[in-house]
């Protein structure tokens, strides 16, 4: 028998300043059965650093054919595919040939390191791709918060996230590895 997604729910208020973005969205989370707490945490950080209305959570880990969350227009092209940990280098490939702008944030400390040492090269032909870091202590920080229903407080200001929770403040600071040339 297979074993169902545990379903979260997450209400975030976002100030991003450096977007002048300023909302409040209700979020249903699946987490799949083989996620962690960690994992999960840093699909909602996605969330908050990339927040609009039609920003929505995919499959991820469930389907080969769409990533952990993503954005289309009304013509259903995607202009932005956003994947969480270390995706295989022609998922990736494939995605940056889908979608206007691609986004891998990592995670993990030492297995994102490794990661990012071995896929460096081919990643870089990749003219529409994004990747960032996520410090080990911070994500393992947020994976501690995880609740059912959680509330969060997000401020995004000169690329970094401050989310309150219980009145306690979390920074995540993700670190560029890759950013597209213009």
């Amino acid at each position: 028998m297979a074993l169902k997604s545990t379903i979260y729910k997450a209400e975030l208020q976002i100030t991003d300043l450096d977007r002048n973005y300023y909302q409040t969205h209700a979020l249903t989370i699946a987490r799949h059965p083989s996620e962690t707490d960690e994992r999960m945490m840093v699909r909602l950080v996605a969330f908050a650093l990339n927040a609009s209305e039609d920003l929505v959570f995919a499959k991820g880990l469930s389907s080969e054919e769409e990533p952990d969350l993503w954005r289309k227009d009304l013509t259903g092209a995607i202009s932005l595919w956003v994947e969480v940990g270390q995706p295989d280098e022609k998922r990736v490939r494939r995605a940056c040939g889908k979608a206007d702008q691609v986004l891998v944030i990592t995670y993990g400390g030492r297995v994102a390191d490794m990661w990012w040492t071995q896929n460096t090269a081919a990643l870089q032909r990749n003219d529409n791709l994004t990747v960032v870091n996520l410090p080990v202590e911070q994500t393992r920080a947020l994976a501690a918060s995880a609740v059912r229903n959680m509330q969060f407080q997000c401020t995004v200001q000169e690329g970094e996230l401050w989310m309150i929770v219980d009145g306690e403040s979390l920074r995540v600071a993700p670190t560029e590895l890759l950013t597209p040339a213009n």
